[in-house]
């Protein structure tokens, strides 16, 4: 079969997302359809009714298994959101300060990545936006900061859910797929902090401004680098940013002490949900009989080729779930579990309807043999193909504006290339993940979505002048990090 045809299904998807601008949905069902007609038209009709049922009854199963985290991730943003609570966090935050670039560094940086660990899906930039406007910045820039504050946490945005479809999917080590990926970020991070600095001022970097980025980083990787390898990809950037945040807040109020204000505080209370989740998720993953316990319940399913299944007690969407509501029975928040849970169901039909559409596409690419006629093709890269991994990543979330279906569309390509090139197959699905990350600044779909809660309309081209050449040079650093880490192994 040639590569080209093999590719098809792919290019059709990009383009009805990126030129057409269709919903993922869509897309991914139009993709299905060219796909299957590639297969049929090069291997015949045989065994096709068993084909579409596994392929169906997989992706069923690994779309049920992501929802599952992603509803209680919903959930407590909603909750949270009712109770006033994300508006005191991020109110207490501006008064650590008067410095306006500090202010930049805890809204787009530390409240960015918070968001993007506890959510995802959209909502840094949708919270972080509005109130770097109501600090002074332009739409523009508060838009461009929002975006690039908390790209390097996506990776584990919504508690890990990008992450999970990798492992869903291959069957990799969480630690080492999230320990990968951490170190994959690391050196570009720093990078980042200085561009979302940089974003922060009208003049070059001073020496401190350098330094409060830096820390900025240094802050933020530490804690997260710390849990990616110890408890896996659920908590490294809501962990990463709740402790981090904290240290540089207290490193902050040290060495520039100020009066106090009268104003917002949160309140334990606020922070409730994601301490219990931090401590679960903790417990279940770095205490050996509690690990092996709850993960020793499988109800899997295996049929002719096709197989699938779920640990229920030791999922992380069961752990959310916990944590949501002994935090609103905790906290008296009771009465809005509820409303709360209705409100995030209500958003996760089309989340659903899209991941279906293309898990149901991964899996037939991958059981049609598109998927390995693909990676003979990028093999032929040969050594060029680490430095190349990232920028498809990259690709996917530019046209689908999501890292969890970037990742869903291209990370068995990328296994499957790395088993052609004798690659280790966590590696790569680590460099699509940081690129997958990255890509969430200049998709589209979220700087429209961005610029809308700060009233831009016809601007979306400014924003990606200030976030495409930023992005790109932290591509291209960590496909050399790929590269340098697989010349030392060989």
């Amino acid at each position: 079969m040639p590569a080209l045809l093999a590719a098809l299904p792919i290019a059709v998807v990009l383009l009805a997302m990126a030129v057409l601008h269709w919903r993922a949905a869509l897309a991914g069902a139009v993709g299905f359809g060219v796909a299957l007609t590639v297969i049929w038209g090069t291997s015949g009709l045989a065994g096709s009714g068993r084909l579409l049922v596994g392929v169906a009854a997989e992706a069923a199963s690994s779309t049920a298994t992501i929802l599952w985290i992603i509803l209680p991730a919903l959930a407590i943003y909603e909750l949270q959101a009712r109770v006033g609570a994300l508006d005191r966090v991020r109110q207490a935050l501006t008064q650590i300060s008067d410095d306006r670039a500090v202010q930049a560094l805890l809204i787009a940086w530390f409240f960015g990545l918070f968001m993007e660990g506890a959510a995802g899906f959209g909502t840094p930039a949708a919270l972080a936006a509005p109130l770097l406007v109501g600090l002074g910045f332009t739409p523009v820039r508060a838009v461009a900061l929002a975006l690039m504050g908390h790209a390097a946490g996506v990776s584990f945005g919504a508690v890990g859910t990008p992450a999970l479809a990798q492992i869903e999917m291959l069957g990799l080590l969480a630690q080492d797929l999230a320990g990968w990926t951490m170190l994959l970020h690391a050196i570009p991070m720093a990078f980042l902090a200085l561009v979302v600095m940089r974003l922060a001022t009208d003049a070059p970097l001073s020496r401190r401004q350098v330094g409060l980025a830096l820390l900025a980083a240094l802050c933020f990787l530490l804690p997260a680098l710390a849990l990616a390898w110890l408890s896996g990809p659920e908590l490294p950037t809501l962990g990463g940013a709740l402790i981090g945040g904290a240290a540089f807040a207290a490193l902050i109020r040290w060495r520039c002490p100020k009066p106090e204000r009268n104003g917002a505080r949160w309140r334990l209370a606020d922070l409730a949900p994601y301490l219990l989740i931090l401590g679960l998720v903790l417990l279940t993953r770095m205490v050996p009989l509690v690990q092996s316990l709850l993960s020793g319940l499988w109800l899997g399913w295996q049929w002719a080729d096709f197989s699938g299944g779920i640990a229920p007690l030791y999922h992380p969407g069961t752990l959310l779930m916990l944590g949501l509501v002994s935090a609103a029975l905790l906290t008296g928040r009771g009465p809005v579990l509820q409303p709360a849970i209705g409100a995030a169901l209500r958003r996760l039909a089309p989340v659903a309807l899209a991941l279906l559409a293309m898990l149901a596409l991964a899996r037939l690419m991958v059981h049609g043999g598109l998927i390995g006629q693909l990676a003979e093709a990028a093999a032929q890269a040969g050594i060029l193909w680490p430095l190349l991994a990232p920028f498809v990543g990259v690709l996917g979330t530019f046209v689908s504006g999501s890292a969890t279906a970037s990742n869903v569309l291209f990370t068995e390509l990328q296994a499957a290339t790395a088993q052609a090139l004798e690659l280790p197959a966590t590696l790569m699905a680590a460099a699509q993940a940081v690129g997958s990350a990255i890509g969430n600044a200049i998709a589209p779909h979220n700087i429209i979505a961005g610029a809308a809660t700060v009233g831009l309309s016809g601007r979306d081209g400014e924003v990606l002048a200030r976030t495409l050449v930023p992005v790109l040079i932290y591509t291209a650093s960590a496909g050399a990090i790929v590269a340098a880490v697989l010349m030392c192994s060989w």
